[in-house]
């Protein structure tokens, strides 16, 4: 199908091309979708021209036109993630130690070292998640005796998921904490300085916040981090400490025409017994799809409601709130996104999506669930019944050991299954979940995907479960804009659709899997805008 609608909208664009293009890329191998390549790109506006030979699309060249010669490099559509908590990350992108991509860590203390000496005296150094043990070759967490040593003269706050939180004892000092009862939650201090529970989102929340300038800072950052890696586009669940003031700093980005990235939003309930009020109050004047091509409202979740939330046995009454939440999105054709981790219990979720499909057909409206590593084929077909999408993230990067020492090697064998779930139909959409919990490389989740290895080095899924490399960039394009109903739009490189895409620095389909997580974008393009360039693409860049 894509194979006859290329030809034609190819044809159709040639009896135009009086309008000469804006920008041409020639001499390369360019990824249109399904491992379907081309060897050039015709871009007018912020639409894709034209696709064929280099010599077919140079006849879209005219005077003004620029012309980028790839040299042989791939060019890929623009990668969506179908679940990050990006605008969160977002808000202190530009104040945080990052600890993505540490090897060892001796590396990660020495990133605490080089942010104390930049810090302000007093100022405070966080690491808010996004890494795991696992990839320090010593295999272990920081002790607040080494951080002291890396920064004796700033309070340091270093997350690990969340349950697990290591304060110097300047942080602690500073929030008043001595004993278990001066923490929220239920959270727990032991002697080494670590804060443990499952309630860490609320002593973050005690940390003290950048201020606005610092926000916007970091959204434009953290967006052309995610350029750098590819990205142009991402569904953001929402998620904790996100009220509506949270969302300001983006907004302020996409009113000054300095977005860099497609933004469809959730609203992630913030009020635990009020969740429907606080809906009906935020979205009223937000209809499902309000915005434009850049920033779009995309409905509901991924807590729709608290007791349905992280809860494997939900009791009638908090079935019935979170229905009477469903029911009142699908009459309004909202999207709805729900976090669900165990198969075991999901079918308390699918029976209440089921009571409400009964009333209002949801398959149209693109509901999915976010995680659900080990979803059994009755979840997926349940699912597929439904029209209920599936959310896939790369937890078992980080997560994998932790996995098989609790639930043994052979539910880790198809955990996730991914190819069972492309076998029956469900819509899968790749993403990281980052980046409290995971890496937001799209490289490292697509490694992840084709390989099945933790970071770690340990293998999970079997061969059957493992899809072939243009399944996997499927499932971080085209896959993923389905569930903000986009697929029309953008997640291949046709003629018609959006101009999102990225020239790499190794070529995807081709190089030994285990080099995919080291690829990065050398130019990055948002609808015919470049947004990120490196060498030998620098200049560019405006």
């Amino acid at each position: 199908m894509i194979r006859i609608m290329v030809s034609l909208l190819a044809l159709l664009a040639g009896a135009a091309f009086a309008q000469p293009a804006d920008t041409i890329l020639v001499n390369g191998k360019v990824v249109i979708g399904d491992g379907m390549t081309r060897q050039a790109l015709a871009v007018r506006g912020d639409r894709i021209l034209a696709v064929g030979s280099s010599s077919e699309v140079k006849k879209f060249s005219g005077k003004s036109t620029r012309v980028i010669d790839l040299q042989g490099r791939t060019v890929i559509p623009g990668l969506v993630d179908s679940h990050m908590h990006a605008i969160r990350a977002a808000l202190s992108f530009a104040t945080e130690v990052n600890w993505i991509g540490a090897a060892s860590l001796e590396e990660a203390l020495g990133r605490i070292r080089e942010a104390a000496k930049r810090a302000k005296p007093g100022g405070w150094l966080i690491v808010a998640g996004g890494w795991t043990e696992q990839q320090f070759k010593e295999k272990r967490r920081p002790t607040q005796a080494e951080l002291a040593a890396a920064a004796p003269d700033n309070p340091v706050y270093v997350q690990w998921f969340y349950a697990w939180a290591m304060l110097t004892q300047p942080a602690l000092d500073i929030l008043k904490i001595r004993t278990d009862a001066d923490l929220p939650g239920g959270l727990k201090l032991d002697p080494s300085g670590a804060v443990t529970g499952p309630a860490i989102a609320a002593l973050f929340s005690r940390l003290p916040a950048p201020g606005f300038t610092e926000q916007v800072d970091g959204t434009r950052k953290f967006f052309r981090e995610l350029n750098r890696l590819g990205l142009t586009g991402v569904i953001d669940p929402g998620g904790f400490n996100m009220s509506p003031e949270a969302y300001q700093a983006l907004f302020k980005t996409w009113r000054d025409g300095q977005l860099t990235m497609r933004v469809s939003y959730s609203l992630f309930s913030q009020k635990a017994g009020k969740e429907l009020e606080e809906f009906k109050e935020l979205a009223q004047m937000t209809p499902m799809g309000f915005g434009d091509n850049l920033l779009r409202f995309n409905g509901i979740g991924e807590r729709v409601t608290f007791g349905m939330y992280n809860n494997d046995a939900p009791n009638e009454e908090q079935k019935n709130q979170f229905y009477a939440a469903a029911k009142w999105a699908a009459e309004r054709g909202l999207t709805l996104t729900q976090h669900w981790s165990n198969d075991a219990s999901v079918h308390h979720l699918l029976d209440v999506f089921e009571r409400v499909n009964r009333e209002v057909p949801i398959a149209p409206l693109r509901w999915s669930i976010a995680h659900l590593n080990d979803a059994s084929d009755a979840s997926l077909a349940r699912m597929k019944s439904l029209g209920v999408g599936w959310a896939l993230q790369n937890a078992m990067y980080f997560e994998g050991e932790r996995f098989i020492a609790e639930r043994g090697a052979p539910a880790a064998s198809r955990a996730p299954p991914v190819m069972s779930a492309l076998r029956i139909g469900v819509q899968v959409g790749a993403g990281t979940d980052a980046h409290r919990v995971m890496s937001y490389n799209p490289f490292v989740a697509l490694q992840w995907l084709l390989d099945s290895r933790t970071v770690g080095g340990t293998r999970l899924r079997v061969r059957e479960e493992i899809p072939s490399r243009q399944e996997a960039l499927r499932l971080y394009t085209s896959g993923s804009a389905w569930f903000d109903h986009s697929e029309h739009r953008r997640g291949s490189l046709e003629p018609g659709k959006l101009a999102d895409l990225a020239v790499l620095s190794k070529d995807y389909l081709k190089v030994p899997v285990s080099e995919i997580g080291g690829i990065e974008s050398l130019l990055t393009m948002l609808g015919g805008r470049i947004v990120y360039a490196a060498r030998p693409y620098e200049k560019l860049e405006r």
